[in-house]
């Protein structure tokens, strides 16, 4: 049963109110994505299966868990996506990373797509799909299909700011899904942003505006 979790950890609430201000700069801004991205880690892989392991201390034999059964893969929406992976790779370093690059065209603001690259053992692996901002839900949900239409069945979305709309349209598309949000905004304005957000999440974690 898939399901909906919205962060509540103070550190998270902190970090967030920090990249919200305007006056935040880009190197500052992308630090601190990571470090929420982390946090958000924590919890979406708390539901990982583990396995006992024999294995000896420097005192005596012992029985340890261990993550069991499928690897992890992180996949983030080019290009803001990409802000999010070094934090999730800090908790889970031997994760492959795939990339799906999709970009909200301004009339339609429907998702187009063009790029994809995956690992090629994609449809063993457990996929946190990466995205800071869950607007439309347009390019999330996309994504999500686009890993589906190769096989992948156990996928998550993560993100950080979320619009209900973007919220209902991934829910809608994909009822199967997990979806891990840092926090949820009012509403979506005219123009598809996230209100009150934090603007455009590539530029800011780039410095290209």
């Amino acid at each position: 049963m898939s399901k909906i979790v919205v962060m509540d950890h103070p550190l998270i609430k902190h970090k967030i109110g920090l990249i919200r201000r305007k006056t935040t700069g880009t190197n500052e801004f992308r630090r601190i994505i990571g470090e929420i991205a982390e946090l958000i880690c924590y919890e979406a892989t708390r539901d990982l299966e583990l396995q006992d392991v024999e294995i000896e201390t420097p005192i005596t034999k012992t029985v340890v868990q261990e993550l069991k059964g499928r690897k992890l893969c992180v996949v983030p929406i080019l290009r803001a996506g990409l802000g999010m992976v070094d934090g999730m790779l800090e908790l889970i370093p031997a994760a492959k990373v795939g990339h799906i690059g999709l970009y909200r065209d301004p009339e339609t603001l429907k998702p187009v797509e063009y790029y994809c690259k995956l690992p090629a053992d994609v449809t063993e692996r457990e996929i946190f799909v990466v995205d800071p901002m869950l607007a439309t839900g347009g390019s999330s949900a996309a994504a999500i299909q686009m890993l589906k239409d190769k096989g992948c069945r156990h996928i998550h979305f993560m993100c950080i700011i979320a619009a209900p709309e973007g919220i209902k349209a991934v829910q809608e598309a994909h009822p199967d899904i997990d979806i891990f949000i840092g926090t949820v905004d009012e509403k979506l304005n005219e123009n598809g942003y996230i209100v009150p957000g934090l603007g455009d999440a590539g530029d800011r974690i780039f410095g290209t505006k």
